[in-house]
């Protein structure tokens, strides 16, 4: 079952990357996936995706957000 207010603040958040570029990388993710023809909606889901995993990694481990372990999530995106 989908949170839906998990999933709209995690959508949210990508939005402020890719506003602020902050880190860079999510912009340019996001201009690559739709320039290889993702939507925009599967490209923010996505993104998200890259978002919640480093979330669950924070929480599980109580460790500070890894800049290093996000930006290589967001290299491996399709």
């Amino acid at each position: 079952m989908v949170n839906l207010r998990l999933q709209k603040a995690i959508l949210e958040a990508v939005e402020n990357q890719i506003r602020a570029e902050d880190p860079p990388e999510t912009k340019r993710t996001f201009d690559k996936l739709l320039r290889e023809g993702y939507s925009e909606d599967d490209t923010m889901k996505l993104i998200g995706r890259a978002v919640a995993t480093e979330i669950y990694e924070v929480l599980k481990n109580k460790t500070p957000f890894d800049d290093e372990r996000y930006v290589k999530a967001l290299k491996e995106l399709p």
